[in-house]
């Protein structure tokens, strides 16, 4: 079976910009272009609470397929740092897959979408342990012959770490893939610092601020910043953060947490796909060519699109969902290559 690769990716000028791609990937302009097709995941979608574990609460979106007597399988899908079940990448490849035959599950990680109310504590990038027991709650209650997992970014840094631990759990997991995550966040921190664009940096920190704006009004008993703290730059803030909501005692230790960084991946047990863009300005390449990856984990660098971009043209919709809608396929008819 011939699947769609990272280098068959050819976009025209000026698409061949990763900073257009990036720009493009989550902006209003693309939301507007897209096809109404883009969108129709969220026809019969089911708002839900699912359980992460000790009392947390995430929130979630569930949409059955209706196109084929029985579902292909169940499709789980991360947004990126954030981003919600909302954010057009995720509708636009949930929307795809629903057309392919599979049940859609879109997860809320902890204070994203509309849920900064449901838990008291802050979300960090750390917080692995309740996004993989949502997972096991939405395996039981939603229980299919295949489960496949897909994350954006940060999301895709999640995906490969749940996929690690899924098997111990007892969690039907079968296949994850991963676009554009964060490999070394301790790399990817200073790259949005010292070498891609300021307004990089600029975007991700309105957002976030807006969010911790957001979470203080839900919870106006708990001083989460002081209003200095929440003037600092990215590393300023997330330093605050750690110190303050953590117990990992330094900035260090903190990305170390999440980095799923040179061998971190070897004794990965299910097969995995990591796709990502040479000229993506927001994760560095080098960390991918680092990476000491199993026979089970494809790696595929594409020449061209950005940070989770891969749009094909000015219709606006991305190469993203023929590749991950031809691996889920694969994965479902047993036919995904093995090494």
């Amino acid at each position: 079976m011939t699947l769609p690769q990272g280098r068959d990716f050819q976009p025209p000028w000026p698409l061949t910009s990763g900073h257009i791609q990036t720009m493009l990937s989550s902006s209003g302009v693309r939301r507007t272009m897209l096809p109404r097709s883009a969108y129709r995941v969220l026809e019969g979608a089911q708002e839900v609470m699912v359980d992460g574990g000790e009392g947390i609460r995430l929130t979630g979106s569930f949409t059955p397929q209706k196109k084929q007597q029985v579902s292909r399988g169940l499709a789980v899908l991360f947004h990126g740092w954030e981003g919600s079940v909302d954010s057009t990448y995720v509708l636009q490849t949930g929307s795809r897959l629903l057309d392919d035959g599979w049940d859609i599950f879109r997860l809320n990680f902890r204070d994203h979408g509309e849920s900064h109310d449901l838990n008291e504590s802050l979300f960090h990038s750390c917080r692995i342990d309740e996004v993989v027991h949502a997972l096991g709650d939405i395996a039981q209650r939603w229980p299919a012959r295949v489960m496949a997992l897909a994350g954006f970014s940060l999301g895709g840094n999640f995906a490969l770490r749940a996929a690690m631990q899924a098997p111990v759990k007892g969690i039907p997991l079968q296949y994850a893939l991963a676009v554009c995550p964060i490999i070394d966040p301790s790399e990817g921190l200073f790259s949005l610092e010292e070498s891609a664009p300021w307004f990089y940096q600029a975007y991700f920190m309105n957002k976030w601020r807006r969010s911790l704006r957001i979470k203080q009004k839900a919870f106006p008993h708990v001083q989460y910043f002081e209003l200095q703290e929440l003037k600092q730059n990215l590393r300023g803030l997330t330093e605050s953060l750690v110190l303050r909501h953590t117990d990992f005692g330094s900035l260090e230790a903190y990305l170390d947490g999440y980095s799923v960084a040179g061998r971190a991946l070897a004794q990965m047990q299910i097969p995995a796909t990591i796709l990502t863009a040479r000229d993506d300005p927001v994760i560095p390449v080098t960390a991918f060519e680092k990476l000491e990856l199993p026979s089970s984990i494809e790696l595929d660098i594409a020449t061209y699109g950005g940070h989770c971009g891969f749009i094909r043209g000015w219709d606006m919709t991305s190469f993203c969902d023929e590749y991950i809608a031809a691996r889920f396929n694969a994965i479902a008819e047993g036919q995904f290559p093995r090494a």
